[in-house]
C-alpha cells in the first residue's frame, strides 16, 4: 500500500484572512448592487467600493488591489458576465479608481478622509468607464454629451459612498 503525500497548505498570515472576507464582503455588495434599479444604463452607486477605500485606509493599496481584483472577477464570474463589454468597462473603472486611490493616499492621505478618496475613486471609475467605451463601443462626438451627466451621478454617488465609508472607519476604528 503506498503512502498518500500529505495534502497542500498554503501558509497565511492574518491579513490574507482579512483581504478574504473583506473580498468576499465587496462582492456581497457588489451583487447586490446589480439587483438595484439604474437611473441610467450602468451607473449604479458603487457600494462596493466603500469596502475597498476602507481596505486602503486600513490595509493599504495592496490589499486594496486584491480586494477589487477579486471582486471584478468574482462578481462577473458569478453573474454571467466575464469578459464581456460590461467586465472590461468595470475593470477599465477599477483600474483607474484605483490608480488615484493609490496616488491620492500616498501623496496626500493624512489629508484625504475616506470621504475625499471615495469622490476622487468615483469619478475616476466613471472616467475609465467613459474613456474605454468610446474608445472601444462608440466613439462618436455625440457620447461627449453624457459625460457631464454621467460626472454629475459620480460625484453624487462618491459622496454617498464616502459619507458611508467615513461613518464605518469612525464606527469600527475610533481611535485613530
Amino acid at each position: 500500500m503506498q503512502d498518500t503525500p500529505p495534502p497542500l497548505t498554503l501558509a497565511t498570515v492574518r491579513d490574507d484572512h482579512r483581504i478574504a472576507w473583506l473580498s468576499a464582503l465587496a462582492i456581497a455588495v457588489h451583487l447586490l448592487e446589480t439587483a438595484l434599479p439604474s437611473p441610467l444604463p450602468g451607473v449604479k452607486p458603487g457600494m462596493a467600493n466603500v469596502i475597498t477605500v476602507l481596505v486602503l485606509v486600513w490595509l493599504g493599496w495592496r490589499a486594496a488591489l486584491w480586494v477589487t481584483a477579486l471582486r471584478v472577477l468574482a462578481g462577473s464570474l458569478v453573474l454571467g458576465t466575464f469578459l464581456s463589454p460590461t467586465f472590461w468597462l468595470s475593470a477599465a473603472g477599477a483600474a483607474c479608481g484605483l490608480l488615484v486611490l493609490g496616488a491620492a493616499h500616498r501623496l496626500a492621505g493624512r489629508f484625504l478622509s475616506p470621504l475625499g478618496l471615495s469622490v476622487l475613486a468615483a469619478l475616476a471609475h466613471m472616467q475609465g468607464q467613459f474613456l474605454l467605451a468610446w474608445w472601444l463601443f462608440i466613439p462618436h462626438p455625440a457620447l461627449l454629451t453624457l459625460l457631464p451627466v454621467l460626472l454629475s451621478f459620480a460625484l453624487a454617488f462618491g459622496l454617498l459612498s464616502g459619507t458611508m465609508a467615513t461613518m464605518m472607519h469612525r464606527r469600527l476604528l475610533p481611535s485613530r
